[in-house]
């Protein structure tokens, strides 16, 4: 199968066209992974080794951005570039189906969601699930979402086990990653994680970390992410509105890193009333695979004691961890991917 896969997220575009190679689709995703080999921002995640794209989707592509230099070639579609592909799968953005519609109806469109959805944006795309849109959705939560328009599948994002794994906690150290956590306060609880986290050793990595003070380590490659989740004791999840959860998460989880995270009052968010989409409180079991709570005292309570007993460390992080295989694991991801786009 052709797959044409419009993405808004380079790190998730890592990932699922990754998955869609291995399953044996020719993939072309033109995002930060227009160039397997060369990924616009290598920091962030290697290129993909073994995807190549063919001379003539390449050759297509650039004629069509070469008529609308210095836009996003994305929101031009023509059905003759379109036309080479069998399926188009949208990352979330909802104006790539509406302006695009007349060149890719003809095509199998799937919306994949990245928990980014609210009422106004099911709303908007509402008739082109008449027209046959499908849905290919993120969490169980998103059926929260007032004005839910249905789903196809349900298929989360992934991690591979044999890629985050090997935790040793051997730092006293909480940390969590996160891009603009200061700045985008109300949306990422960074007050309530400094004033959670204060009286404790802690590091808060990410684009624009460094304005949370002398604490804030900034950006750092993918291979020192890995490294920090492998070897420091706590991580501290603040979610991010109004995602069910993140890419973040799963990756610290699934790692093997005890998880301390806000509950659904900091999780939801007040101004998407009636937006309970918050998913973490159903993942995580209080005391047996992470701490999750909107108490700072409780919270710290379970930091400190991951910070002072490392066998109780360990034993939530072998819980956290076989949690995390069973919902984020690759494999099982992989094999609903296959069976929905086989059918």
């Amino acid at each position: 199968m052709r797959i044409l896969y419009l993405s808004c997220h380079s790190i998730l575009e890592y990932d699922e066209v990754r998955l869609l190679h291995e399953l044996g689709h020719e993939v072309f995703s033109p995002g930060a992974y227009v160039e397997p080999a060369n990924p616009g921002d290598h920091t962030l995640r290697p290129s993909i080794e073994g995807l190549v794209y063919t001379e003539e989707v390449k050759e297509k592509w650039h004629a069509l951005a070469a008529l609308h230099p210095g836009k996003d070639s994305k929101d031009f579609l023509t059905k003759e570039f379109v036309d080479y592909f069998d399926t188009v799968i949208v990352m979330h953005i909802p104006r790539w189906i509406t302006k695009n519609w007349e060149s890719i109806k003809h095509k199998r469109v799937i919306w994949r969601t990245i928990g980014q959805s609210i009422s106004g944006i099911e709303k908007q795309l509402q008739s082109y699930v008449r027209q046959g849109l499908q849905i290919v959705r993120y969490s169980p939560m998103e059926r929260n979402i007032p004005g839910y328009i249905g789903e196809d599948a349900l298929i989360r994002f992934y991690k591979d086990p044999e890629e985050y794994k090997d935790w040793t906690g051997t730092n006293k150290r909480i940390i969590s990653f996160s891009q603009d956590m200061k700045t985008r306060d109300r949306a990422c609880n960074f007050t309530f994680f400094e004033q959670t986290t204060r009286p404790f050793s802690r590091a808060l990595f990410g684009p624009r970390s460094e304005l949370a003070g002398d604490w804030g380590q900034g950006k750092v490659p993918f291979e020192q992410l890995q490294e920090e989740l492998r070897t420091n004791r706590v991580y501290f999840y603040t979610g991010t509105h109004p995602a069910s959860y993140t890419l973040n998460f799963i990756e610290a989880w699934m790692t093997g890193i005890p998880i301390v995270a806000i509950g659904s009052q900091h999780g939801n968010a007040n101004y998407f009333p009636g937006h309970d989409l918050y998913e973490i409180p159903s993942l995580i079991q209080h005391g047996v695979n992470g701490f999750v709570s909107d108490n700072i005292a409780e919270l710290r309570a379970g930091i400190k004691a991951l910070l002072g007993d490392p066998y109780q460390a360990q034993r939530i992080s072998d819980q956290g961890r076989t949690s995390a295989i069973k919902v984020f694991g690759k494999q099982a991801i992989k094999e609903q991917w296959k069976k929905f786009l086989d059918t």
